[in-house]
């Protein structure tokens, strides 16, 4: 699969299916998804940001890039002690993608070790991709490979991997990720719901590739799962300078890591879903980084802030976007996370 990351930093374990898939606008899309579509089975078109946006995004970039590296840090060394001089990364695409090229990096540098980085897909409802999985096992032992994400949400990829590993002998569920203020996992940089500047853009923060894609006419049964590369936006692409911005950062004498909230985000989830009167957990978006997802892929009903974070600068994307797509914001008190975003219910549309 091509992207515009080089190989030493990530091998991508997908297949290249650019131009054979039409990209559908997120109206229609999310129409389908409620009706019964599988999200997997289609791509949306992305969202071509304004300039406003694009400053609001360098200013994260600027304000954040500290709070990354040092999760990326700690990440580091957890994973090490846990793992050992053999871990084998294998970062979920796309959002895994940075973090785990930010991380491998990092294990370079502390600990002049080079581990393997693979990029796989998975999908909440179809698992994770077998093909690719047997590659990484006809080449690694299993105890050595390691998944890697961005953030953690609610916990439904957590919860995908566990049923999809289990077919697989050796190897673990654990998951890797910067920021996790669900309270899943213990191999995390931070429980805090911190903003990862790339979740504010699509593909352009991401080697240029689009979201994972399975749908049987296009994807064989001996093929890795499905992909396109943005050649055309070769011009806009930021993949690494985010990288670059990140690791410029690190180094610092950090602080100790705030402990977690107490409690699961999922309750908080179900909490929310209650007061919404909302029966789809699957329509609530929690943390920031998966609100930005909501805003910039599907049809929002409304977002949520805690009032503690209103003028908050790691949500001024957040707000910029409503702003832009005219989606309330309301103020609403969160334990685990900043902020919000719910999915608008097909009925409403």
């Amino acid at each position: 699969m091509k992207s515009s990351y080089r190989e030493e930093d990530v091998i991508l374990l997908l297949k290249d299916i650019t131009g054979l898939v039409e990209p559908q606008p997120a109206m229609e899309r999310e129409r389908l998804i409620q009706s019964g579509k599988h999200y997997c089975e289609m791509l949306p078109v992305e969202y071509v940001p304004t300039e406003r946006y694009m400053e609001i995004y360098r200013e994260a970039l600027f304000h954040y890039a500290p709070p990354v590296a040092r999760a990326i840090e700690r990440l580091a060394d957890k994973v090490i002690a846990a793992k050992g001089k053999n871990v084998v990364l294998v970062s979920l695409a796309r959002a895994g993608i940075p973090i785990g090229i930010l991380l491998k990096r990092c294990i370079r540098r502390k600990y002049g070790i080079d581990p393997g980085h693979y990029a796989v897909s998975i999908i909440r409802g179809r698992g994770i991709d077998r093909n690719a999985m047997n590659f990484l096992l006809e080449h690694y032992r299993p105890q050595d490979l390691l998944f890697v994400d961005g953030w953690i949400g609610k916990g439904a990829i957590s919860e995908e991997l566990k049923k999809a590993v289990a077919a697989f002998d050796g190897v673990s569920a654990q998951i890797a990720v910067a920021a996790d203020p669900a309270n899943v996992t213990d191999l995390c940089g931070t429980h805090e719901d911190i903003l990862i500047p790339s979740s504010c853009l699509n593909s352009t923060v991401c080697g240029l590739i689009s979201r994972t894609f399975l749908r049987d006419d296009i994807i064989g049964e001996k093929d890795y799962h499905g992909a396109v590369y943005y050649g055309d936006l070769s011009h806009a692409d930021l993949s690494y300078e985010f990288i670059e911005a990140i690791e410029a950062a690190s180094g610092g004498d950090w602080p100790e890591e705030p402990e977690a909230a107490p409690g699961k985000g999922l309750d908080e989830v179900r909490t929310i879903a209650a007061r919404f009167q909302i029966s789809d957990i699957n329509l609530i978006k929690p943390g920031i980084g998966e609100t930005t997802r909501v805003l910039l892929r599907r049809v929002p009903f409304k977002i949520l802030i805690d009032e503690r974070y209103r003028d908050d600068p790691s949500l001024a994307h957040v707000r910029r976007l409503a702003e832009e797509k005219a989606v309330p914001v309301e103020q609403y008190p969160l334990v685990h996370y900043k902020t919000c975003g719910i999915i608008r219910k097909l009925a409403d549309i």
